[in-house]
């Protein structure tokens, strides 16, 4: 049974396919196409990083309440949000240009498109409507800008943006700030400080659903300012716009507020460096329709996120997603597979040209590395014939008896050889070119071991 087994497996060895030679073919070409996609992988264009600093706001602020809801959407998608909170706008436009975050919230009218450029700062879009709130105690009689001369009004640290953009607000009125009575004490403090009457009024910009603007609202013994004239102010000032908190939209029950109010709003944008990883700048902009896409307050359903309403350029990204919608790929894969296929289709392409030319390489090296076992052999074979022919007469009969057993090894040794069945041909051809030249030195031999014939 055993060698029934032994003769059908070398018959298996000699007709199968020979998948190691190849590999010993193709091997080098693999191993160069795998290093090339690996050297791309990490070179051409790298991928993004896992973890980006947002920079936020002041304590119980909507950039704050936000900025959570970005590094929760983020998270879902591996890349970890690092939250920076600061006083608002303008420490995060110089920790921007300074480099020490990745991305931040800055109000419109902070920086002017020139300083913009310069700085290489982007936009990835505004995000929703910043109403001015002024609050004021209840017995203060205040119907216009010009009676606040003389009361101590909090205008939040100088970090934020709203001191700066109030004050274009009182110029607009020929109201100095040195008529005023100004500190710089953040919201939340400043708060305090309004209900122990210890100031007059509160000024902060912010989104409506913020907690401190929320609880304002229904806090009795305060009042919210009617900016009257808020429209002017969105014709003098092009960074304002006219928004309307309509009547019981706080609470319909109690009618909260009990009439229309008047208020001067910027917006709200997301600013990145420019060299921002342009697949970051896709993941916020797609977080930021998730987050501002719904209806709010100020807001019709999709009004936000846009491209509108800032003087800071857009990200080209941001610009395609505004355009277009999500990436193709991101529509069907995960945020790191689509990414992966995005960066490598340079490589893709490379590759298809490259394959190409090396299909038509290996066959043929496939081919000789098949053949080479059968022709190095015919090398041995003509190394027999040279010693033949090259034998002097004295010592023929031994150097033929010495080249048949050599013939004999050579023969024992080509019958091992394992080769497809494919070329056969070439085997049995040497096999039969190894005969031939047994016969001529059993010919010879036989020649010489024949008597010599008698004289007459």
């Amino acid at each position: 049974m055993k060698p029934m087994r032994h003769h059908m497996s070398k018959i298996l060895a000699f007709t199968r396919f020979s998948p190691r030679d190849l590999l010993v073919t193709a091997g080098p070409t693999i191993l160069a196409i795998a290093a090339a996609c690996f050297a791309a992988y990490l070179l051409v264009d790298p991928a993004p990083p896992r973890v980006v600093t947002l920079s936020t706001g002041q304590e119980n602020s909507a950039y704050e309440v936000f900025g959570k809801k970005y590094a929760e959407l983020l998270g879902r998608h591996g890349i970890k949000v690092e939250l920076r909170p600061s006083q608002g706008s303008l420490e995060n436009l110089q920790r921007l240009n300074a480099g020490r975050v990745d991305i931040g919230f800055v109000q419109s009218g902070s920086i002017t498109q020139e300083d913009a450029q310069r700085r290489n700062l982007v936009s990835i879009g505004s995000l929703f409507t910043e109403p001015v709130w002024l609050f004021l105690r209840e017995d203060v009689k205040v119907a216009d800008l010009t009676r606040l001369k003389g009361l101590r009004i909090n205008l939040g640290p100088e970090g934020s943006g709203v001191p700066r953009m109030f004050k274009q607000v009182l110029a607009a009125n020929g109201v100095e700030p040195e008529d005023l009575k100004l500190s710089a004490l953040e919201n939340t403090p400043a708060t305090v400080e309004l209900l122990e009457k210890r100031i007059d009024g509160l000024v902060f910009s912010s989104a409506p659903d913020a907690p401190l603007v929320q609880m304002l609202l229904i806090t009795p013994g305060i009042k919210l300012f009617d900016f009257a004239q808020a429209e002017a102010y969105a014709r003098r000032l092009p960074f304002l716009a006219h928004a309307v908190l309509p009547r019981g939209i706080v609470d319909l029950g109690r009618d909260l507020p009990a009439k229309d109010y008047h208020l001067i709003a910027p917006t709200a944008t997301l600013v990145a460096r420019e060299d921002l990883h342009p697949a970051l700048v896709d993941l916020f902009v797609q977080a930021a329709g998730e987050i501002h896409g719904g209806a709010g307050w100020f807001q019709q359903q999709g009004q936000f996120p846009s491209p509108r309403y800032t003087e800071i350029p857009l990200a080209h990204e941001a610009a395609k997603f505004y355009k277009d919608g999500p990436p193709f790929l991101q529509r069907y894969m995960s945020f790191w597979l689509a990414n992966f296929f995005d960066r490598m289709w340079v490589v893709v392409v490379a590759l298809g040209a490259l394959i190409l030319p090396l299909s038509k390489v290996v066959p043929p090296l496939y081919v000789w590395r098949i053949r080479s076992r059968v022709f190095r052999w015919y090398g041995q074979l003509r190394t027999v014939e040279q010693a033949l022919a090259a034998a002097p007469a004295d010592a023929r009969a031994r150097i033929h008896a010495e080249q048949l057993a050599r013939l004999n090894e050579i023969e024992d040794t080509v019958n091992q050889i394992s080769i497809p069945l494919a070329f056969a041909d070439e085997l049995y051809g040497l096999r039969g070119h190894i005969n031939l030249v047994r016969q001529r030195i059993l010919a010879h031999l036989g020649a010489e071991a024949a008597p010599a014939p008698e004289s007459a």
